[in-house]
């Protein structure tokens, strides 16, 4: 069995590894591009910002180490230009010698990753607009952000943008960010992301929504960008990171099924529409685990499994790819923004039946000192209580929740299941009652009937109902959502009489929780209530 793997990184790595690990007979042969065939992409952000000092830390696995531990035919700077199905065969250029030659395989393994998408703004050729994808453009952005570089210009708001701002900033290096939407991380739905987006700008971050840079000037020593808006920047240097696009020319040249969005088009075994061809990682194609539609999300553990499954059924194993959640998380800055399965705007798109809930717990026990608040937004079905997705924002105990919400969603799990899940506590850690089982609560509630809901963002178009705020009086007088009516819960008994009847009835606190009790007592006594989902805390996340 030969099989020869084009690109290395994550999923032509694990792949290679893989096969070696099942057959020591195989004849494995890795053609990398660049010059390093596995490193940690992630890190780059992190290597120019001189959290990590050294760069040889960035190399996972070295070309002597695969060579030498896995006997691999590892060849760096290499690049196959053709795919020639029926010889079963690639062409092969040596970027050093600029010579080319011809390999043969019985399998082979399309990992060519994804390449930074560089739109057609003038100006952008220019060697003072970079990108961050592999290690030479780390070397060329730390030697910059190292020598007298004190303005840069961030061009996208993505996972990319939002770490080298931070990284930038780390340098003493004064950041503009640029970014085309109307929100920072826009994987994640928009009023979940309004605290991190004040914490950049708390820390000094220029943040610029809803444009974009239409040309870049080289100055004396500098950049020029025009927005836009209008407004002209000058800075020493820009990023730009406005997402990536699948390197899947090879695949489309040599006419294997690819989609709209060039993503090559995978089965559950990493197969393309040639038996004998595989993709994995970035470059392809494959199915969302929740919504069961295609998908084509870049992340790093996706293109790891991916890689093994290939490799295995290579050689006879039934191993099959699930399907990818799009389980993210992004820190910046002490902050940490965490998400897994659908966003609420996809869900949105696909015309997915769902509903919502927000709780903003302490992410451990509040007497226990340096309790720091959280915000998890979970998203279910309606009528079965299946878990459909979740987001959770805060500075600790984030990816702790959104791990375990991952699983649940990999297991088919309900709301019902998450009041029932059993982590580990103690008052340093969590909850006796944890953010997850508390979001299972919340949502059970709702699914059994036990709380109508009404949200934040829907408050303003219900103008015909009654707007009741249940928290305390000083609470109240401190700031409250405009129109409601200050009856503390611990007087809303006596003071029933005070409320319509017959009219809708919408209750708030501060997170939710009194609200919830005052809407079962209103309920109990006939009242068409509803309870604000998240409280005041959320519909202010909402008025961002």
């Amino acid at each position: 069995m030969k099989i020869v793997i084009i690109g290395g990184v994550a999923g032509g790595a694990s792949a290679a590894a893989r096969a070696r690990r099942l057959d020591e007979t195989a004849e494995i042969v890795v053609l990398e591009r660049g010059e390093h065939p596995s490193f940690a992409n992630c890190g780059l952000p992190y290597y120019v910002g001189g959290k990590i000092e050294s760069r040889q830390k960035l190399l996972v696995a070295p070309v002597k180490m695969l060579r030498e531990r896995h006997r691999l035919d590892v060849r760096t700077r290499s690049e196959v230009t053709q795919i020639d199905r029926e010889k079963h065969i690639v062409h092969v250029r040596n970027l050093d010698s600029n010579e080319s030659y011809l390999e043969s395989y019985d399998k082979l393994v399309i990992a060519t990753g994804a390449a930074s998408f560089r739109p057609a703004i003038p100006g952008i050729e220019s060697s003072r607009v970079m990108e961050l994808r592999d290690l030479a453009d780390a070397d060329r952005m730390h030697a910059v952000v190292t020598s007298t570089a004190k303005r840069a210009v961030i061009v996208g708001g993505g996972f990319i943008g939002i770490e080298v701002a931070e990284n930038l900033v780390s340098r003493g290096i004064h950041v503009t960010l640029v970014e085309l939407g109307d929100q920072i991380l826009t994987p994640w739905d928009r009023e979940m992301i309004g605290s991190i987006d004040a914490h950049m700008r708390a820390q000094g971050v220029d943040i610029r929504l809803n444009d974009s840079v239409e040309r870049f000037e080289e100055t004396q020593g500098g950049l020029r960008m025009l927005l836009k808006s209008g407004e002209t920047m000058e800075a020493d240097f820009a990023v730009v990171s406005i997402g990536v696009r699948p390197e899947s020319k090879l695949a489309v040249d040599s006419g294997i099924e690819c989609a709209p969005r060039g993503g090559v088009v995978t089965n559950e075994h990493m197969q393309t529409s040639d038996p004998d061809i595989y993709a994995v990682g970035d470059v392809s194609q494959v199915q969302c685990f929740v919504s069961k539609t295609p998908i084509q999300i870049p992340l790093a553990g996706p293109a790891n499994r991916q890689g093994r499954i290939a490799a295995d059924h290579i050689f006879g194993r039934e191993s099959s790819y699930r399907g990818t959640q799009g389980t993210a998380i992004v820190g910046v800055f002490g902050m940490t923004a965490a998400m897994t399965g659908l966003s609420e705007k996809v869900l949105q798109r696909s015309s997915i039946a769902y509903e919502k809930v927000y709780i903003h717990p302490s992410d451990h026990a509040g007497y226990y000192p340096g309790a720091q608040p959280l915000t998890l937004k979970l998203l279910f079905d309606p009528k079965s209580g299946v878990v459909l997705g979740a987001q959770c924002v805060g500075t600790s105990g984030v990816d702790k929740r959104i791990d375990v919400i991952a699983m649940a969603i990999q297991a088919g799990m309900t709301v019902f299941d998450l009041e029932e899940v059993e982590l580990c506590y103690a008052p340093q850690y969590g909850h006796a009652k944890d953010p997850v089982n508390m979001a299972g609560f919340v949502a059970s509630g709702v699914v059994r009937g036990d709380q109508p809901l009404v949200h934040a963002n829907a408050l303003a178009g219900d103008n015909g109902a009654f707007l009741l705020d249940v928290r305390s009086e000083s609470e109240f007088a401190a700031g409250h959502i405009p129109g409601a009516t200050n009856i503390p819960l611990e007087s809303l008994r006596e003071r029933k009489s005070e409320l319509p009847q017959g009219q809708k009835i919408n209750a708030y606190c501060k997170v939710g929780q009194r609200g919830y009790v005052a809407t079962r007592i209103l309920m109990q006594h006939r009242f068409d209530v509803a309870n604000v989902s998240g409280g005041y805390t959320s519909w202010g996340h909402h008025q961002h």
